[in-house]
């Protein structure tokens, strides 16, 4: 029986927070390859997440689809043969996303104990391919609750960035993405 017919849910997290590790953070741990734009094999991730999680062989490549299919962030891309993460990756990958036009608004959540450093400094990578931004206020105080403190969203003037030069980009789950966001382009969200 494959885990997308009867998968435990304590068990498909785990083996959905190891997956969500490896095509972002860390290929090596299960010896996977990733090309230049940050796909890797589907079976072999699929074969990997068997050996690593696995009883007689129980993890399949149906059961990552499976996984990709109720990931409620949209962080996987299938195409074919191959998977990658929609964002956020400290390796070093090109996206080969194309530049777009960005709406005059978006959003960042973040925890109230960061705020004095991001409205001094701004918001940087950090160990990721770029600034992560939401559509919508909602979404951005989902993500910056997932952080450990009192939430705070930031209003980005991100039509005023795109006019200034900056690049913007959108991951396939709808997740804005910039290189970083100066601290003349924020403000606090008061609503």
């Amino acid at each position: 029986m494959h885990l997308v017919d009867a998968m435990n849910p304590a068990r498909e997290r785990s083996i959905s927070k190891f997956m969500s590790l490896v095509p972002r953070h860390e290929p090596e741990a299960l010896g996977l390859c990733l090309d230049a734009n940050g796909w890797a094999d589907l079976n072999e991730l699929a074969s990997g997440l068997d050996a690593k999680f696995g009883v007689s062989r129980d993890v399949s490549r149906d059961d990552v689809l499976g996984i990709v299919a109720r990931d409620t962030k949209g962080g996987y891309v299938v195409d074919g043969d191959r998977i990658r993460a929609t964002q956020g990756p400290s390796v070093d990958i090109d996206l080969d996303l194309p530049p777009v036009t960005p709406p005059e608004t978006l959003f960042h959540g973040t925890m109230r104990a960061a705020l004095p450093a991001i409205l001094a400094d701004g918001l940087e990578r950090r160990q990721r391919s770029h600034v992560h931004l939401s559509a919508d206020v909602a979404t951005a105080r989902a993500v910056g609750g997932r952080r450990r403190g009192e939430t705070v969203v930031l209003v980005v003037a991100a039509g005023r960035m795109h006019r200034d030069g900056h690049s913007f980009y959108q991951a396939q789950n709808g997740v804005w993405l910039v290189d970083a966001v100066a601290a003349s382009y924020l403000q606090v969200e008061t609503t």
